[in-house]
């Protein structure tokens, strides 16, 4: 197998783990996973391992989240995504890193959940460089 092979297989799981996500359907889910998966959260430092507990981690999260995913970025042996999370009408954003293993399943995930905040006073001369959006 090639790598742009590999690279396609492996952002086309990672789309796939993402759509089954949203749809709640937790079966197909788990089928995009390892079973010996990684899921990581460095800003609190977490980490879940094995695909039940990821999955039951998944299914019991509270609250009626959706996503959108805003981007994919693959390249041999992993995968990016930048996805918007809305809870109710809290909007945040995510980036995951994906990689996997020999069989196309996604191996490990880290996921990042920035806090968005206010320019710091210290670029207060840089404003009329930049817009606010």
């Amino acid at each position: 197998m090639t790598d742009t092979t590999r690279t396609t297989e492996l952002r086309e799981t990672v789309e796939r783990f993402w759509a089954t996500a949203e749809a709640r359907d937790w079966d197909a889910f788990a089928d995009t996973l390892a079973d010996d998966v990684v899921y990581t959260l460095p800003q609190t430092r977490e980490r879940v391992s094995g695909k039940e507990r990821f999955v039951r981690f998944n299914r019991e999260y509270p609250s009626d989240w959706h996503l959108r995913t805003e981007r994919v970025v693959a390249e041999p042996g992993q995968v990016v995504t930048w996805l918007r999370f809305t809870v109710g009408p809290e909007e945040m954003h995510a980036l995951s890193f994906f990689t996997g293993d020999e069989n196309g399943n996604i191996a490990t995930i880290t996921d990042f959940w920035p806090e968005p905040y206010e320019p710091p006073a210290s670029r207060d001369h840089l404003k009329e460089l930049t817009e606010r959006y």
